[in-house]
């Protein structure tokens, strides 16, 4: 009997201890597959989290890591000049915004533990920290420059560190440091690198970064700059790359992966579970936005768009539906917020539910997302029979034919309101609009299709295909 394949799929804050699209996507992987063997490598912010999903029997190890207190070894040791000559390196590129050489810095040292605050003993990288300082980031004291140069180092070099299980195939499930540790895993035992992207990890922590008031000076450029060479690097260094629609397949080849090797695989959903839902016409126009109430959702704005309508639409009801623990003191603001506007009668929080169940009375989806990649609930709306209107974010104007009816810019609720008014007065032509959508769904995002494609993609990376392929690498 052959011995099945083993996939090593790496996460970064995500599966299996939060939900969301992304995670909901690994598991229906990992179960669509049964006749595949996973491990996981898992980044977490904190250790001991309490898992959201029930790991299917044929995840067979799992491994999670605190990259910011992975225990270290021989700490404060000087490394050797090899080691110190590539971290020299890859300052020089970045300061000079230059592709960063990580495989360098992967092969350089004999003992990937050199890498650590043993670093700081070396004159020349002490020299170039100071340096560093008094040319980039000469209005902000010294210490800040150093306490995030540490940061973001330890962080590195401890993905450099990390040991994930044996496996057939690396697959990451985004850039950073999930990406980097599954290329240093690929590297080390000469293992195929499959890379899927369902946003674009850089750009999501650069709007993070952005945002941040405690990033200064050139702190934060040396952080987006990190990001950046890190999705580099992850396009370049994998097999095959994975992008959820073209115009991010589009934004992986400018920063270098090979056209060759970059495949769309879009979402996909259950369709037969969608699909039967039975529609129950309630009175009233019911509006729901599924999804985490969490910052990135954008509650906030969705409570200000059921403000503006319920003045036109009195009896509308709006729900909140989706587990309300991810962000607690984001989801008090929002119940705050609906409070302050005297709507608590018309705007309910229902907590984690069965969506099928408000799928079959909601007259209308709203996504007011700031980010997003292919949103499921879009799909889930359409086959289900449920209109639905989203901010302008990832794929959703594609999804949504770039119409202006039914999208608008984030953070706008005027013109949200607007869409929705246009929604709640042509109720007839929706009816036509979701039958399209419909069958449009289920040609395009089908999950067993889905499945299938990374079915095949393993086959095509597996041990017997890969050793035929690795014997023609120099």
């Amino acid at each position: 009997m052959d011995k099945p394949i083993r996939v090593c799929m790496v996460l970064e804050g995500s599966y299996p201890f939060i939900t969301g699209g992304v995670a909901a996507w690994v598991q229906d992987i990992i179960q669509g597959l049964p006749e595949i063997e996973f491990s996981l490598l898992t980044f977490s912010p904190q250790a001991n989290q309490k898992l959201r999903y029930t790991l299917p029997p044929n995840v067979k190890e799992h491994v999670d890591l605190v990259l910011s207190d992975a225990p270290r070894k021989n700490a404060g040791k000087r490394p050797k000049k090899r080691s110190i000559a590539a971290v020299l390196q890859f300052h020089q590129h970045m300061f000079e915004n230059k592709v960063v050489d990580f495989n360098a810095l992967i092969g350089a040292p004999k003992r990937l533990e050199e890498f650590d605050n043993g670093l700081l003993r070396d004159k020349n990288l002490w020299n170039l920290l100071v340096q560093s300082n008094l040319r980039k980031n000469p209005a902000y004291p010294f210490s800040d420059y150093f306490w995030a140069w540490q940061s973001s180092h330890r962080l590195l070099f401890n993905t450099l560190q990390a040991k994930a299980p044996e496996a057939d195939i690396y697959h990451a499930i985004s850039t950073g440091f999930a990406g980097l540790a599954s290329l240093v895993a690929s590297r080390k035992r000469n293992k195929p690198f499959l890379l899927t992207e369902h946003g674009l990890y850089h750009k999501e922590r650069e709007i993070e970064i952005r945002k941040a008031d405690f990033v200064r000076g050139y702190q934060r450029d040396m952080w987006i700059n990190i990001y950046n060479n890190l999705s580099k690097i992850c396009y370049q260094s994998a097999d095959v790359v994975t992008a959820l629609f073209e115009e991010n397949r589009q934004k992986q080849i400018e920063l270098g992966a090979d056209p060759t090797k970059c495949l769309v695989i879009p979402n996909g959903i259950d369709i037969e579970r969608f699909s039967s839902v039975e529609r129950k016409k309630k009175p009233g126009f019911h509006v729901g936005l599924v999804g985490r109430i969490v910052s990135i959702k954008d509650v906030k704005t969705y409570i200000a768009v059921a403000k503006i309508v319920l003045e036109q639409i009195p009896e509308a009801t709006f729900y909140a539906i989706g587990p309300t623990d991810e962000e607690p003191e984001y989801y008090r603001e929002c119940v705050a917020m609906v409070e302050s506007f005297h709507i608590q009668d018309r705007f309910i929080f229902t907590g984690r539910q069965n969506v099928l169940e408000y799928y079959a009375f909601l007259d209308l989806m709203l996504l007011t997302s700031v980010r997003e990649a292919q949103p499921l609930v879009i799909l889930e709306g359409w086959v289900a029979g449920v209109p639905c209107i989203s901010t302008k974010v990832g794929n959703a104007p594609e999804m949504l034919d770039y119409d202006e009816r039914f999208l608008a810019p984030s953070k706008d609720p005027e013109k949200l309101a607007k869409n929705v008014m246009y929604v709640y007065q042509h109720p007839e032509l929706m009816k036509e609009i979701n039958e399209r959508n419909k069958q449009k769904a289920i040609r395009l995002y089908n999950k067993k299709d889905l499945i299938q494609r990374y079915r095949d993609l393993y086959a095509q990376l597996g041990p017997e295909k890969w050793k035929s392929r690795a014997g023609e690498v120099t």
